[in-house]
């Protein structure tokens, strides 16, 4: 679920597609995405049988330690697109703010938050150039919990 308004757009990212650009200020810390209708969730083992162009592998996030929501609804959360300079960070299933977001900023997240341990996506980051690889479960929890108690804590 997406609590402030947004739209749907053409991305500002190069080869990105569609984004997801707020329409209104979002503060600091705020929550931009809070999951809802998660009525599936699979092991990466599980995942893993299906091809990586599949739709249940398209439509999959990493959760939690090794298990995967899966939305094959496509909804509107699917064009928060990657960067390595976000401006929100992906925690258990949330999207918060980094910082004060201005009505028309981009909302993006880095991918290797919600992809599986060492997983490569078959694209690089469009800004960098880098390969976008999935972070060990551990590293991907601390950073995360880190980061959003920091924005909290001020």
């Amino acid at each position: 679920m997406i609590l402030p308004r947004y739209q749907i757009e053409p991305s500002r990212i190069p080869g990105a597609g569609k984004g997801l650009f707020l329409d209104q200020p979002v503060p600091r810390g705020s929550v931009i995405v809070a999951p809802d209708n998660v009525h599936t969730v699979w092991s990466e083992s599980r995942l893993r049988q299906y091809a990586p162009d599949s739709i249940e592998v398209e439509s999959s996030v990493r959760w939690f330690e090794d298990q995967f929501s899966l939305t094959p609804e496509w909804s509107d959360e699917c064009y928060v697109n990657h960067s390595f300079r976000p401006t929100a960070q992906w925690h258990l299933g949330f999207i918060f703010a980094l910082s004060d977001l201005p009505a028309g900023t981009e909302v993006t997240m880095d991918y290797r938050y919600v992809i599986g341990d060492g997983e490569r996506l078959p694209f690089t980051d469009a800004e960098t150039g880098r390969e976008i690889v999935g972070l060990p479960w551990a590293k991907a929890l601390s950073d995360s919990a880190q980061r959003i108690a920091g924005l909290i804590s001020r």
